[in-house]
C-alpha cells in the first residue's frame, strides 16, 4: 500500500486528510491484501481528490473493485449536502445508469439441448455492438415518455409486466427527470437505440445457479439451485453519453463562476442547487430513465426467445432485480445520529439498501434488496443482499463488479479474441460478439477475480452473499 495510507480494519483502509491538499474529509476504501496488489495508484489519488469537493459528507468511499476512472474513480461513492454540496458528472460517468438486471427461467442446464442455437437466437433478437440500432420504431413522442417514465413506459408499451417495476431500483424511474435539459443531439442519438445492448463491457449472459449461500434470501429473491438465469448489463447508450458531454461543458464554466477550486478538471461541478447543477441533475435523471427502459426492452426480447424456443410461459421468467451502477440520487441517510437528505453519487457502485428500506417491495422488506454483481465471462457472477451495515457505513452502497486491471488497448496486445473464445469454449462457455476485438478487450484476465471482490464486501458487511452463478454463454457488446 502507498505511504501515508492507514489500515483501519482487516480489509479497510483510510486516506487521511492532508494526503492531497484541500481534503475536507478522509477517504475510506475496502480492499483485501490480494486485491491491494492489483490497485492502481491513480485510483487512490482520485479518491483523495473527491474528498476536496465542497459539501462532501463523512468520507470519500472506495469499493473493492476500485480502479481509475474519469474524475471519480470507478468503484467510488460520495455523498454531498444539498445545501453546501456539489453535483459532478465525473461522479456518475458517461454511461449514465449503466446497470444490470437478472431474470430467472424454469429451465435447468440439461433442458438446453442446443446452447449454441439459443445464444445465436438471443444475439439476433438483441441488437449488439457499436452504434447498434433497434428494430423497434420509437417515435419522438415515445422517446420523451421513455425519459420521463423509464421502465414504466416500456411496460405500458408491452415490453414486460407490472411486477417487473417492483423489482427495479426506484421502480425503474427517477421522478426528477427534466427533458428540457436534454439536447436535440442527445435525443437524436437515443431514438434509434432503445432496446440495444451497445458495446464495451455490456453483455447478455446465460448463467446457471451453482451455489446457494443463504437459503432464506435466495427463496425470497426467487433464486434456486441449478436454475438457468439470464443477466443483462447495459446503460443509456448514446443518449446518456451525449447528456454527459453536453453538461460537462456547462459545468466546467460553472466551476469557475462559483470559485470552486479543483485538483482535477475532470471533477467539474456546480452547487447542487444552482441552475447549472439542477439542469445536469434533471438531464441525468432523464438519461437514467432511458436506461431503465432500454434494459426493460432487452429483457422482453430475451424472454420472447425463451418462449419461442422452449414453449414456456412469458411470466415464468420473473425479474430478480435491476440495479444502477452510475447515478446520482437524492436519498435520506443517518449522519451523526440525524436524518439528512443527501445527493449520493455512485460511480461504478451498487445501491445496497438493507432490510426496512422504504424503496423495497413488501416481500423483500425483511431481507434487503437484491444486489447483482456480474463477473467477467469466465468467472462467476453473484447475487447478494443489501444490509443495515451498508446503510450505516457507505450510504447504502457496495461494489458493482470485478473491476479492470488492464486497459482495453493492453488487453488487445496480450490476447486475440479467438484465443479467448477458444479457451472459454474449452470450459463449456460459448461467446458471441460482433467481432473478435470485442472479445479480446473483455477477457477474464483483464479483471480482478470476482470471488475476491464479493468476499471483501461480504466480510465487511456491505452486502452478504446469497448465490453464485456460473456462465454458460455470453453475448458481448
Amino acid at each position: 500500500m502507498p505511504d501515508g495510507i492507514i489500515r483501519v480494519g482487516t480489509d479497510e483502509w483510510e486516506i487521511p486528510v492532508g494526503y492531497v491538499p484541500g481534503m475536507r474529509v478522509p477517504g475510506r476504501f475496502f480492499l483485501s491484501e490480494a486485491l491491494a496488489g492489483l490497485l492502481e495508484p491513480g485510483a487512490l489519488q482520485q479518491l483523495a481528490n473527491v474528498a476536496t469537493l465542497p459539501g462532501i459528507v463523512r468520507y470519500s468511499l472506495g469499493m473493492p473493485d476500485l480502479h481509475w476512472g474519469y474524475g471519480f474513480p470507478i468503484g467510488g461513492v460520495g455523498a454531498f449536502s444539498l445545501d453546501e454540496g456539489v453535483i459532478s458528472p465525473g461522479g456518475v460517468g458517461f454511461d449514465i445508469n449503466c446497470g444490470v438486471r437478472l431474470f430467472t427461467t424454469p429451465l435447468v442446464r440439461a433442458d438446453i439441448k442446443k446452447p449454441r442455437e439459443l445464444i445465436e437466437s438471443l444475439y439476433r433478437a438483441v441488437p449488439t455492438g457499436v452504434g447498434a440500432k433497434s428494430t423497434a420504431k420509437i417515435p419522438k413522442e415515445a422517446l420523451l415518455s421513455m425519459m420521463v417514465k423509464g421502465a414504466r413506459w416500456a411496460v405500458e408499451t408491452g415490453y414486460g409486466t407490472t411486477r417487473d417495476l417492483t423489482r427495479c431500483e426506484e421502480g425503474g424511474a427517477m421522478n426528477d427527470a427534466d427533458i428540457r435539459a436534454v439536447s436535440e443531439k442527445a435525443r437524436a442519438r437515443g431514438i434509434p437505440q432503445g432496446g440495444t445492448l451497445g458495446s464495451g463491457n455490456h453483455f447478455l449472459e446465460l448463467q446457471e445457479v451453482s451455489e446457494i449461500y443463504d437459503e432464506k434470501a435466495a427463496a425470497a429473491f426467487g433464486v434456486k439451485m441449478g436454475q438457468v438465469c439470464c443477466m443483462i448489463h447495459c446503460g443509456s447508450r448514446g443518449l446518456g453519453h451525449q447528456v454527459c458531454t453536453d453538461h460537462l461543458k456547462v459545468l466546467e464554466t460553472a466551476t469557475k463562476r462559483y470559485n470552486i477550486a479543483l485538483p482535477d478538471r475532470q471533477l467539474a461541478c456546480a452547487p447542487a442547487g444552482s441552475p447549472e447543477g439542477q439542469a445536469y441533475y434533471g438531464a441525468m435523471a432523464a438519461a437514467a430513465n432511458y436506461a431503465w427502459a432500454n434494459r426493460q426492452m432487452i429483457l422482453h426480447a430475451a424472454r420472447k426467445e425463451f418462449v419461442r424456443m422452449f414453449g414456456m410461459d412469458y411470466e415464468s421468467m420473473p425479474l430478480v432485480y435491476d440495479v444502477a451502477h452510475n447515478v446520482a440520487k437524492i436519498e435520506e441517510h443517518t449522519v451523526e445520529g440525524r436524518r439528512a437528505r443527501l445527493l449520493v453519487h455512485r460511480k461504478g457502485a451498487t445501491r445496497s439498501f438493507g432490510p426496512g428500506a422504504p424503496d423495497l417491495p413488501g416481500d423483500l422488506a425483511a431481507i434487503g434488496q437484491p444486489v447483482i454483481i456480474p463477473g467477467s465471462m469466465g468467472t462467476s457472477s453473484y447475487v447478494l443482499a443489501g444490509t443495515a451495515t451498508a446503510m450505516e457505513r457507505t450510504f447504502g452502497s457496495t461494489c458493482h463488479g470485478s473491476g479492470r486491471i488492464m486497459s482495453r488497448s493492453q488487453a488487445k496486445k496480450k490476447l486475440t479474441g479467438k484465443e479467448v473464445a477458444d479457451a472459454l469454449l474449452a470450459r463449456g462457455i460459448i461467446v458471441r460478439a460482433p467481432n473478435e476485438a470485442a472479445i479480446a478487450d473483455e477477457a477474464p484476465d483483464v479483471y480482478k477475480p470476482s470471488s475476491e471482490v464479493v468476499q471483501v464486501v461480504h466480510d465487511a458487511g456491505l452486502s452478504t452473499l446469497v448465490a453464485r452463478l456460473t456462465p454458460l454463454g455470453v453475448i458481448k457488446g
